[in-house]
């Protein structure tokens, strides 16, 4: 079994896995799994209620779980897959608990290679949110990801730039990170 089958395998059953993206290293679990979900926020020792990101691996994932109007596409096409977090308005289907209440969904489409395998085999969004405890250091080495898992996808050293988050119902930047000065320079066109 080579290792995004045994990933998929262990997301199948409300694990919890590392994978690399073209930023930090991610912490996956199954987005639509309440268990799985919590799994996560007790690895990172995140507080219950901060919103936690979700990786999808194409536009017909995103609009499954997310709301977008005519105006957005242009950004979303542009920037996705990529080092960007654009939050939208979530659709029902997404648990409550990953949208800290707020409605509105992060998600990230990576362009790394084995992040967007594992999202494509296991078909359906997983956690995106970084391997670290809550406040910790970005991890952008296998070493640096410091929370309990059950498997590792190793991609050797990352940029360690974190994504650029975006909240595109504001057409506002939430947190400057990566790819920030083509991102800034386009929301102005919107």
């Amino acid at each position: 079994m080579d290792i995004i089958a045994k990933a998929v395998s262990i997301l199948m059953h409300d694990g919890i896995v590392v994978y690399p993206t073209e930023t930090v290293y991610g912490l996956g679990a199954d987005a639509f799994s309440d268990e799985a979900i919590l799994k996560v926020y007790e690895a990172k020792k995140r507080p219950v209620g901060m919103p936690i990101s979700i990786a999808v691996s194409d536009a017909d994932m995103l609009h499954a779980v997310a709301r977008t109007e005519p105006w957005m596409e242009p950004f979303i096409c542009t920037f996705l897959p990529g080092p960007v977090t654009v939050i939208l308005p979530s659709r029902k289907s997404v648990p409550a608990i990953l949208t800290g209440g707020t409605g509105l969904i992060g998600i990230r489409m990576p362009s790394h290679p084995l992040a967007l395998e594992l999202i494509r085999q296991f078909d359906s969004p997983i956690t995106a949110t970084s391997a670290n405890l809550h406040g910790g250091k970005e991890p952008h080495i296998p070493d640096e990801c410091t929370v309990p898992r059950e498997l590792l996808i190793d991609g050797g050293k990352l940029p360690g730039t974190p994504s650029t988050v975006v909240d595109l119902t504001r057409k506002q930047v939430l947190r400057a990170g990566a790819d920030i000065d083509r991102v800034a320079k386009f929301l102005l066109t919107l």
